[in-house]
């Protein structure tokens, strides 16, 4: 048995997230059918991590394994045949035996853009958290210190996350305003909780709305209170970049 390491693109706007749901269509089962169709197996494809329903990824890592006799590094050519535009397979190639996706990870990097301007955008309407209004971007950029390094994000997680332990380190965490209208927010971490970008980033927001001060972000992160943070973001505004091995 070959272990097949990918390397995956894919706009989540049409997808239920990355893990296999009952009831709608995920980014695995688009890939576990097609494999299915290349190789007569039934397959599983793990990947480094869920990514919820409608987030995005340009570096999701998955691998499976297979008897099949296919070149390790044409599996992303035929996939591609098969599977719908909007996920694209950019590498193949064998692996040892003993990686896996998810538990082979060290750190991930992700991207969280915002368009700040009166209107929405039609363009990259999928890509990009509509604010109508200015935020306070230094004061979002006075925050982040408090994140850097390792703490219990326990604030900052979802009720339903199965993690055993809530702490984390955060390597690296910036905002960065690109034109009057777009800003990112770069984090990259040895892992992160259920929700936990998305609760960052809403709790950043309410910052740059100055309904709370840079220093509030220690406090909710000392407190360990879910409450005390802000909303959860929208995920389309989200993406995996790149995962570490």
């Amino acid at each position: 048995m070959k272990n097949i390491k990918l390397l995956i693109e894919y706009d989540g706007t049409n997808y239920s997230g990355w893990q296999r749901q009952t009831n709608a269509l995920s980014v695995q089962q688009v890939l576990e059918e097609a494999l299915f169709k290349l190789t007569g197996e039934n397959v599983t494809v793990i990947g480094s991590g869920r990514t919820d329903s409608g987030v995005h990824a340009r570096g999701q890592v998955a691998n499976f394994f297979t008897a099949s006799a296919i070149p390790p590094d044409r599996f992303s050519y035929a996939l591609n045949t098969l599977i719908p535009s909007d996920i694209r397979v950019l590498d193949s190639g064998e692996v040892p035996g003993d990686f896996h996706a998810r538990y082979s990870a060290v750190a991930k990097r992700y991207k969280y853009s915002i368009f700040m301007r009166a209107q929405a955008p039609a363009i990259g309407r999928n890509y990009y958290y509509h604010i109508p209004d200015r935020l306070d971007v230094d004061a979002m950029k006075a925050a982040v210190r408090y994140i850097i390094g390792t703490h219990d994000f326990k604030a900052f997680q979802s009720s339903g996350g199965s993690q055993k332990s809530t702490v984390r380190t955060v390597y690296e965490a910036s905002w960065e305003l690109q034109s009057p209208d777009c800003l990112y927010f770069n984090i990259k971490g040895n892992g992160f909780l259920y929700n936990m970008v998305r609760i960052l980033v809403g709790t950043f927001i309410e910052i740059g709305r100055h309904k709370m001060t840079p220093s509030g972000m220690k406090y909710i992160l000392e407190s360990g209170e879910r409450a005390n943070a802000g909303p959860t973001a929208p995920p389309h505004g989200l993406c995996l970049e790149e995962v570490y091995y």
